[in-house]
């Protein structure tokens, strides 16, 4: 795991939270809730991605299942 992974969520974090502030400043607070639940989706997947990458290492590491 490098930093940059770190960098991209806290990017799409803030990016999401400027949208949802001009969003709910026009009240559209529906579409809002919307792109806030669409970044949590994007940001859960590069987790998940993650976590499944670490299983994988783990599985070499210790040679399980072959």
């Amino acid at each position: 795991m490098d930093i940059s992974i770190i960098f991209k969520i806290a990017a799409i974090g803030i990016l999401i939270t400027v949208i949802c502030q001009v969003l709910k400043k026009s009240d559209r607070d529906d579409i809002a809730t919307l792109v806030a639940l669409a970044g949590l989706i994007i940001v859960l997947s590069l987790v998940v991605n993650m976590v499944g990458e670490l299983f994988e290492n783990l599985k070499s590491i210790f040679n399980l299942y072959g």
